[in-house]
């Protein structure tokens, strides 16, 4: 299952509403009075994105932040990386270090680590297929969101669910 954070949240909200006034400066200020985030995640967030070369900052009075990019022309994946890092499936691939070695204790003879690397992959493909343009349009159906047919996507992969930390995707 693949969990957003608040801060993706806030940076995906944040990023939509940039997209939505592409070539605009926009403050923070914009954003948190519009939204009702909370203004120190948010800030977070924004940096984050900027760092990550997905947004451009201007200083002074009339300042903010526009997209660095047409917005279909940032992807989700980059998003996600940005605000989270790469994502990961299993344990092994986070920390490496499941066992008392060091090292995971089932590695050479593991029957899932090259199913879940695929499955990743595959995961990861979509989330790379889906444009903040694609979000941003409130008339692409969820479906069309990651090119592929209504019946090759699960129903509940299509559902957001809130936990009170994070949202999960599943």
């Amino acid at each position: 299952m693949l969990k957003l954070t608040r801060r993706t949240e806030y940076g995906l909200i944040a990023l939509v509403h940039l997209a939505d006034r592409e070539g605009v400066v926009v403050s923070s200020t914009e954003i948190g009075e519009r939204y009702p985030v909370p203004k120190r995640l948010l800030a977070e967030a924004l940096k984050a994105l900027q760092h990550a070369g997905l947004l451009t900052s201007t200083r002074g009075a009339h300042g903010g932040y526009t997209l660095a990019r047409p917005a279909d022309r940032i992807t989700l994946g980059e998003v996600i990386t940005a605000l989270e890092g790469s994502p990961t499936l299993t344990s092994c691939e986070g920390l490496g270090a499941l066992g008392p070695s060091g090292n995971c204790d089932v590695e050479h003879v593991c029957p899932i680590r090259t199913p879940l690397q695929r499955l990743r992959a595959g995961m990861w493909n979509l989330l790379e297929g889906v444009s903040l343009r694609s979000l941003a349009d409130r008339t692409v159906p969820a479906t069309e969101l990651f090119g592929v047919a209504r019946e090759a996507v699960p129903a509940s992969a299509l559902h957001t669910t809130t936990s009170p930390r994070t949202r999960a995707l599943g």
